[in-house]
């Protein structure tokens, strides 16, 4: 198969397209023809070597953990999907080598779950690391109906399925964004507030009464900075700053799990989540998607296809 893959730890620069054998398939996996996959900020991460103390790696190393495809084999006594089967997952497994930059990837079934059928293979291959980042973030601080939520970093790839999710709790949001994207919060059921100086001000004159829980999907001391609207820290959680357990508050990896892309699926399948594609790339240019992903300026998801 081909693969987008590196011989040892880089950046984008050391990404090159390879011939390498198809992956095996385990007992309980299946093997998927991929149609898209998502890029996220931790793959060029791991491909740095950044979680290479708490993660083993092997070489060549193939990125992606998001992945929207066709099964196409299935192991040993997997008897959850078909040949032919439409799927979307989170194929992240306990070791980093064998990932999604490719034609075919191997996935057990604990990660993956039905494609959503309204969802483009682009859009589906969008939603699973960043949308159960916010489903389980969500989750952890028990975000319900006549909640009021404050959302950093609202419309990035994973704070715009928080926005959805959240909404779709019926609770309302309040979102942290630049400027230029308040109209697409709007849309997505947010009421939008500017970054900087004076942020908990601002939030407080939309509601005066502060917030029920925070979301914190930027780091940056921002969920610290929060804790002053919220009545109780453990109603603040971030994925980016882990100091915020020493305040209380609650810090999320993200894991795979087949129920929460279910959940995910039901709600796209009934029009209240949708994924917004900010750059759909080839294969071939993955470097090319890594370059603009570490902008940080991109809104939704940036996706390579296969």
């Amino acid at each position: 198969m081909k693969a987008m893959a590196l011989r040892q730890y880089g950046s984008a620069d050391d990404l090159a397209l390879m011939e390498l054998p198809d992956p095996k398939v385990a007992p309980g996996e299946v093997l998927i023809r991929v149609k898209a996959a998502s890029v996220n900020p931790v793959d060029w991460k791991v491909a740095a070597g950044a979680l290479d103390p708490v993660m083993e790696a092997g070489f060549p190393l193939i990125p992606g953990w998001d992945v929207a495809g066709v099964v196409e084999g299935l192991g040993f006594d997997t008897t959850e999907y078909r040949v032919g089967d439409e799927v979307y997952g989170y194929a992240r497994k306990d070791w980093a080598k064998n990932g999604t930059y490719a034609e075919l990837v191997s996935a057990s079934v604990r990660m993956i779950a039905p494609k959503p059928v309204p969802l483009s293979w682009e859009e589906a291959a969008g939603v699973p690391l960043a949308g159960l980042t916010a489903h389980q973030a969500l989750r952890r601080v028990g975000v319900g109906a006549g909640d009021t939520v404050l959302v950093h970093a609202a419309a990035g790839g994973v704070g715009a399925f928080g926005v959805q999710i959240a909404v779709a709790r019926g609770a309302r949001v309040i979102g942290t964004a630049s400027e230029r994207n308040h109209d697409f919060l709007r849309s997505l059921g947010a009421e939008p507030v500017v970054y900087g100086e004076g942020l908990v001000d601002r939030v407080r004159g939309l509601a005066p009464g502060g917030v029920d829980a925070v979301l914190d999907f930027v780091g940056g001391g921002v969920a610290e900075l929060s804790l002053p609207l919220v009545g109780a820290a453990d109603r603040v959680v971030s994925i980016a700053d882990a100091d915020i357990l020493a305040r209380g508050g609650h810090y999320v990896w993200v894991r795979p799990d087949s129920a929460d892309l279910v959940d995910l699926a039901r709600l796209a399948d009934d029009g209240k989540l949708s994924v917004h594609v900010e750059r759909a790339f080839p294969l071939s240019e993955a470097a090319d998607a890594w370059r603009l992903s570490q902008t940080g300026r991109t809104r939704g998801k940036i996706v390579l296809t296969v």
